[in-house]
């Protein structure tokens, strides 16, 4: 039986007296990533055991709105195109990237 290596991925996040984010930071040393500061994040994980998504939604006070849009938009089209690495659904994908397409144009993103 082969040795697993273990990769740690970590978030802190920094709370106000209200518990309202006001840092967040990640470490992933694997990829070279130490303390990184960032404004926003989501994490999805999967619970195969009740078969339904957990997520964490999580972003800073200080997290602009207009960039909270592009994050949203650059995160739906990573979500395209992982969602195309898992199943090779190219019907599907194409639908997600037309709505991503949409999203951009209805909040201006592109120009």
């Amino acid at each position: 039986m082969s040795n697993l290596h273990h990769s740690t991925i970590e978030l802190k996040v920094a709370l106000d007296e209200n518990r309202v984010p006001e840092k967040l930071s990640w470490t992933a040393e694997d990829g070279g990533i130490q303390n990184e500061e960032a404004k926003a994040m989501l994490l999805s994980v999967w619970d195969s055991k009740n078969k339904e998504s957990l997520k964490i939604d999580l972003w800073t006070k200080d997290m602009p709105v207009d960039e909270m849009k592009i994050f949203f938009h650059q995160t739906l089209m990573s979500l395209s195109e992982t969602f195309y690495k898992a199943t090779q659904d190219e019907k599907m994908t194409a639908t997600m990237k037309d709505f991503c397409d949409y999203f951009a144009e209805k909040l201006e993103l592109k120009k």
